[in-house]
Protein backbone atom coordinates (compact mmCIF):
# COMPACT_ATOMS: atom_id res chain seq x y z
CA UNK A 1 0.00 0.00 0.00
CA UNK A 2 1.32 3.23 -1.26
CA UNK A 3 2.32 5.90 2.05
CA UNK A 4 0.91 9.44 2.52
CA UNK A 5 1.73 12.23 0.48
CA UNK A 6 2.07 15.92 1.06
CA UNK A 7 2.80 17.57 -1.95
CA UNK A 8 2.00 17.38 -5.86
CA UNK A 9 1.81 18.43 -8.95
CA UNK A 10 -0.52 19.68 -11.98
CA UNK A 11 -0.53 19.50 -15.54
CA UNK A 12 -3.38 20.65 -18.09
CA UNK A 13 -3.39 17.97 -20.96
CA UNK A 14 -5.75 18.45 -24.05
CA UNK A 15 -7.00 15.22 -24.15
CA UNK A 16 -9.85 15.87 -26.91
CA UNK A 17 -10.61 17.95 -29.24
CA UNK A 18 -14.45 18.74 -31.20
CA UNK A 19 -13.56 21.22 -33.88
CA UNK A 20 -11.60 24.12 -32.46
CA UNK A 21 -12.94 23.50 -28.61
CA UNK A 22 -10.13 22.02 -26.90
CA UNK A 23 -11.85 19.16 -24.14
CA UNK A 24 -9.50 19.65 -21.28
CA UNK A 25 -7.96 17.54 -17.97
CA UNK A 26 -5.91 18.89 -15.38
CA UNK A 27 -4.24 15.76 -13.64
CA UNK A 28 -3.16 16.27 -10.17
CA UNK A 29 -0.34 13.92 -9.76
CA UNK A 30 1.46 12.64 -6.21
CA UNK A 31 5.45 13.55 -6.00
CA UNK A 32 7.20 10.43 -5.84
CA UNK A 33 7.51 7.04 -7.68
CA UNK A 34 4.66 5.77 -9.54
CA UNK A 35 2.80 4.36 -11.15
CA UNK A 36 0.30 5.93 -9.44
CA UNK A 37 -4.01 4.68 -9.17
CA UNK A 38 -6.52 7.12 -10.67
CA UNK A 39 -9.30 8.80 -10.11
CA UNK A 40 -11.44 10.78 -13.03
CA UNK A 41 -13.37 13.75 -11.36
CA UNK A 42 -16.48 15.12 -12.82
CA UNK A 43 -17.84 18.96 -11.99
CA UNK A 44 -21.05 19.54 -11.25
CA UNK A 45 -23.41 22.43 -12.77
CA UNK A 46 -27.22 20.85 -13.34
CA UNK A 47 -25.03 19.35 -16.77
CA UNK A 48 -25.10 22.55 -17.85
CA UNK A 49 -22.53 25.10 -16.30
CA UNK A 50 -19.07 24.92 -14.36
CA UNK A 51 -16.09 23.36 -14.60
CA UNK A 52 -12.67 21.68 -13.88
CA UNK A 53 -11.01 23.60 -11.56
CA UNK A 54 -13.97 23.26 -9.28
CA UNK A 55 -12.95 20.10 -8.60
CA UNK A 56 -9.27 20.67 -6.75
CA UNK A 57 -10.11 20.51 -3.06
CA UNK A 58 -11.07 16.65 -3.70
CA UNK A 59 -8.34 16.39 -6.16
CA UNK A 60 -5.51 18.23 -4.26
CA UNK A 61 -7.13 15.61 -1.17
CA UNK A 62 -6.53 12.45 -3.34
CA UNK A 63 -2.87 13.87 -4.81
CA UNK A 64 -2.00 14.00 -1.22
CA UNK A 65 -3.12 10.76 -0.27
CA UNK A 66 -1.06 9.14 -3.46
CA UNK A 67 -3.56 8.86 -6.05
CA UNK A 68 -3.62 11.02 -9.36
CA UNK A 69 -6.81 12.67 -9.87
CA UNK A 70 -7.77 13.74 -13.42
CA UNK A 71 -10.40 16.46 -13.41
CA UNK A 72 -12.41 17.14 -16.30
CA UNK A 73 -14.34 19.69 -18.67
CA UNK A 74 -16.58 17.92 -20.59
CA UNK A 75 -19.50 18.81 -23.05
CA UNK A 76 -22.86 19.62 -21.33
CA UNK A 77 -25.63 22.24 -21.38
CA UNK A 78 -27.02 22.59 -25.56
CA UNK A 79 -24.20 19.97 -26.39
CA UNK A 80 -26.99 17.81 -24.85
CA UNK A 81 -26.73 13.96 -23.39
CA UNK A 82 -24.99 12.00 -24.34
CA UNK A 83 -22.37 14.19 -25.08
CA UNK A 84 -20.75 14.60 -21.61
CA UNK A 85 -20.97 10.56 -21.24
CA UNK A 86 -18.92 10.50 -24.51
CA UNK A 87 -15.97 12.60 -23.54
CA UNK A 88 -15.82 11.22 -20.20
CA UNK A 89 -15.71 7.16 -21.81
CA UNK A 90 -12.77 8.99 -23.48
CA UNK A 91 -10.91 10.34 -21.25
CA UNK A 92 -10.70 7.40 -19.25
CA UNK A 93 -9.98 5.07 -21.99
CA UNK A 94 -7.23 8.03 -22.70
CA UNK A 95 -5.94 7.83 -19.61
CA UNK A 96 -5.58 4.17 -19.67
CA UNK A 97 -3.97 4.06 -22.88
CA UNK A 98 -1.49 6.63 -22.11
CA UNK A 99 -1.13 5.29 -18.37
CA UNK A 100 2.66 5.01 -19.39
CA UNK A 101 4.13 8.36 -20.35
CA UNK A 102 1.98 10.14 -17.24
CA UNK A 103 3.07 7.18 -14.41
CA UNK A 104 -0.49 6.16 -14.01
CA UNK A 105 -2.09 2.61 -13.70
CA UNK A 106 -4.35 1.53 -16.24
CA UNK A 107 -5.47 -1.21 -13.28
CA UNK A 108 -6.17 1.17 -10.98
CA UNK A 109 -8.49 3.24 -12.29
CA UNK A 110 -11.53 5.24 -10.83
CA UNK A 111 -14.22 8.19 -11.19
CA UNK A 112 -15.97 10.43 -9.04
CA UNK A 113 -18.34 13.43 -9.10
CA UNK A 114 -20.80 16.11 -7.56
CA UNK A 115 -24.26 16.64 -7.96
CA UNK A 116 -25.04 16.18 -12.02
CA UNK A 117 -20.98 15.23 -12.02
CA UNK A 118 -22.03 12.46 -9.43
CA UNK A 119 -25.15 11.15 -11.88
CA UNK A 120 -22.48 11.24 -14.58
CA UNK A 121 -19.46 9.21 -12.60
CA UNK A 122 -22.26 6.49 -11.98
CA UNK A 123 -23.70 6.16 -15.17
CA UNK A 124 -19.87 6.02 -16.96
CA UNK A 125 -18.99 3.55 -14.25
CA UNK A 126 -22.17 1.36 -14.94
CA UNK A 127 -22.36 1.57 -18.80
CA UNK A 128 -18.40 1.84 -19.76
CA UNK A 129 -18.82 -0.67 -23.22
CA UNK A 130 -22.21 1.38 -24.20
CA UNK A 131 -21.62 1.90 -28.08
CA UNK A 132 -22.62 5.16 -28.03
CA UNK A 133 -20.70 6.55 -24.53
CA UNK A 134 -17.51 4.95 -26.68
CA UNK A 135 -18.21 6.37 -29.99
CA UNK A 136 -15.01 8.07 -30.19
CA UNK A 137 -12.08 5.78 -30.94
CA UNK A 138 -8.47 6.42 -30.01
CA UNK A 139 -5.98 7.33 -31.86
CA UNK A 140 -4.42 4.86 -34.28
CA UNK A 141 -2.13 2.50 -32.65
CA UNK A 142 -3.47 3.22 -29.42
CA UNK A 143 -3.93 0.27 -27.02
CA UNK A 144 -7.07 -2.12 -26.74
CA UNK A 145 -8.58 -0.56 -23.63
CA UNK A 146 -11.92 0.19 -22.31
CA UNK A 147 -13.50 2.99 -19.70
CA UNK A 148 -14.42 -0.03 -17.27
CA UNK A 149 -13.19 1.54 -13.35
CA UNK A 150 -12.83 -0.48 -9.92
CA UNK A 151 -14.85 1.76 -7.98
CA UNK A 152 -17.09 4.56 -7.80
CA UNK A 153 -17.40 7.90 -5.26
CA UNK A 154 -20.22 10.42 -5.45
CA UNK A 155 -21.19 13.71 -3.80
CA UNK A 156 -24.92 14.28 -3.51
CA UNK A 157 -25.61 13.01 -7.31
CA UNK A 158 -28.54 13.58 -8.94
CA UNK A 159 -29.28 9.94 -9.58
CA UNK A 160 -32.65 10.18 -11.16
CA UNK A 161 -32.89 13.63 -13.18
CA UNK A 162 -36.14 12.53 -14.20
CA UNK A 163 -38.03 12.34 -10.83
CA UNK A 164 -35.89 15.76 -10.02
CA UNK A 165 -37.49 17.61 -12.87
CA UNK A 166 -40.84 16.42 -12.83
CA UNK A 167 -40.65 17.32 -8.93
CA UNK A 168 -38.52 20.86 -9.76
CA UNK A 169 -41.31 21.28 -12.86
CA UNK A 170 -44.19 20.85 -10.04
CA UNK A 171 -42.28 22.93 -7.36
CA UNK A 172 -42.26 25.78 -9.99
CA UNK A 173 -45.97 25.78 -10.51
CA UNK A 174 -46.87 25.89 -6.93
CA UNK A 175 -48.03 28.87 -4.89
CA UNK A 176 -44.76 28.17 -2.56
CA UNK A 177 -41.61 27.70 -4.28
CA UNK A 178 -38.79 26.98 -2.74
CA UNK A 179 -36.04 28.80 -3.50
CA UNK A 180 -33.73 25.75 -4.67
CA UNK A 181 -35.99 25.09 -7.57
CA UNK A 182 -34.22 28.10 -9.69
CA UNK A 183 -33.68 27.44 -13.15
CA UNK A 184 -33.81 23.48 -12.42
CA UNK A 185 -36.31 23.14 -15.09
CA UNK A 186 -34.34 25.00 -17.69
CA UNK A 187 -31.01 23.16 -17.08
CA UNK A 188 -32.65 20.21 -17.34
CA UNK A 189 -34.77 20.58 -20.41
CA UNK A 190 -31.32 22.28 -22.50
CA UNK A 191 -29.55 19.19 -21.41
CA UNK A 192 -31.87 16.42 -21.64
CA UNK A 193 -34.01 17.92 -24.00
CA UNK A 194 -37.27 15.68 -23.37
CA UNK A 195 -38.24 13.50 -20.57
CA UNK A 196 -37.58 10.12 -22.67
CA UNK A 197 -33.79 10.79 -22.26
CA UNK A 198 -34.24 11.99 -18.66
CA UNK A 199 -35.05 8.22 -18.16
CA UNK A 200 -32.83 6.30 -20.27
CA UNK A 201 -29.97 8.45 -18.91
CA UNK A 202 -30.90 7.27 -15.69
CA UNK A 203 -28.92 5.06 -13.47
CA UNK A 204 -32.05 4.61 -10.77
CA UNK A 205 -33.90 3.39 -13.66
CA UNK A 206 -31.58 1.32 -15.51
CA UNK A 207 -31.33 -1.07 -12.00
CA UNK A 208 -35.36 -0.90 -11.65
CA UNK A 209 -35.99 -1.99 -15.14
CA UNK A 210 -32.64 -5.04 -14.98
CA UNK A 211 -30.66 -3.55 -17.70
CA UNK A 212 -27.01 -5.09 -17.39
CA UNK A 213 -24.86 -2.71 -15.90
CA UNK A 214 -21.48 -3.03 -13.83
CA UNK A 215 -21.54 -2.46 -9.97
CA UNK A 216 -18.52 -1.72 -9.14
CA UNK A 217 -17.69 -0.95 -5.17
CA UNK A 218 -19.47 2.91 -4.69
CA UNK A 219 -19.67 5.53 -2.18
CA UNK A 220 -22.49 7.83 -1.83
CA UNK A 221 -21.97 11.33 0.56
CA UNK A 222 -24.91 12.83 0.99
CA UNK A 223 -25.12 16.43 3.02
CA UNK A 224 -28.18 17.02 5.04
CA UNK A 225 -30.72 18.52 4.89
CA UNK A 226 -30.58 18.75 0.98
CA UNK A 227 -34.10 18.80 -0.24
CA UNK A 228 -32.29 19.41 -4.30
CA UNK A 229 -30.61 15.57 -3.87
CA UNK A 230 -32.38 13.61 -0.74
CA UNK A 231 -35.78 13.41 -1.24
CA UNK A 232 -38.93 10.88 -1.94
CA UNK A 233 -39.85 10.16 -5.92
CA UNK A 234 -43.70 10.27 -5.09
CA UNK A 235 -43.46 8.18 -7.69
CA UNK A 236 -40.80 5.55 -6.86
CA UNK A 237 -42.30 1.60 -5.78
CA UNK A 238 -41.15 2.29 -2.16
CA UNK A 239 -40.78 4.37 0.67
CA UNK A 240 -37.45 5.41 0.70
CA UNK A 241 -35.67 8.42 0.03
CA UNK A 242 -33.54 8.37 -3.38
CA UNK A 243 -30.27 7.90 -1.59
CA UNK A 244 -31.10 5.03 -0.04
CA UNK A 245 -33.75 3.58 -2.86
CA UNK A 246 -30.62 3.71 -5.11
CA UNK A 247 -28.72 1.99 -3.01
CA UNK A 248 -30.72 -0.75 -2.30
CA UNK A 249 -31.28 -1.49 -5.62
CA UNK A 250 -27.09 -1.10 -6.57
CA UNK A 251 -26.76 -3.77 -3.82
CA UNK A 252 -29.67 -5.96 -5.60
CA UNK A 253 -28.05 -5.87 -8.73
CA UNK A 254 -24.66 -7.17 -6.76
CA UNK A 255 -22.65 -4.04 -5.75
CA UNK A 256 -21.62 -2.83 -2.80
CA UNK A 257 -22.81 0.95 -1.78
CA UNK A 258 -22.27 3.19 1.54
CA UNK A 259 -23.96 6.18 2.40
CA UNK A 260 -22.17 8.80 4.50
CA UNK A 261 -24.04 11.89 5.69
CA UNK A 262 -22.86 14.91 6.62
CA UNK A 263 -24.41 18.20 7.75
CA UNK A 264 -24.60 20.86 4.86
CA UNK A 265 -22.32 23.09 6.36
CA UNK A 266 -19.92 20.83 5.70
CA UNK A 267 -19.92 20.42 2.27
CA UNK A 268 -17.20 22.80 0.90
CA UNK A 269 -14.84 21.47 3.45
CA UNK A 270 -13.09 17.95 3.72
CA UNK A 271 -15.34 16.65 5.44
CA UNK A 272 -17.09 16.13 2.23
CA UNK A 273 -14.04 15.25 0.65
CA UNK A 274 -12.36 13.05 3.60
CA UNK A 275 -14.57 10.19 2.71
CA UNK A 276 -14.57 9.60 -0.72
CA UNK A 277 -10.20 10.00 -0.54
CA UNK A 278 -10.60 7.17 2.61
CA UNK A 279 -12.80 5.21 -0.54
CA UNK A 280 -10.67 5.40 -3.02
CA UNK A 281 -7.31 4.63 -0.83
CA UNK A 282 -9.07 1.44 0.36
CA UNK A 283 -10.35 0.30 -3.32
CA UNK A 284 -7.43 1.18 -5.22
CA UNK A 285 -4.40 1.30 -3.20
Amino acid sequence: MATETLTHTTEDIEYLRHGDRPMMMRLFRPEGKGPFPVVVDLHGGAWCKGDLSECAMRDGALADAGIAAASLDFRHAGDGYPSSLIDINYAIRYLKANAASLDLDPERVGVTGQSSGGHLAMLAAMRPLDSRYASVALDAGAPAVDASVRAVGMNWPVINPLSRYRRAVQLANSDDTPGWVGDIPARHDLYWKTEDNMAEGNPMLALETGEAVETPPAIWVQSQPDPVHDYRDPESPVDMNEPERFADNYKKAGGTIDIVHIDKSGRDTHEASDPIVAFFRKHLL
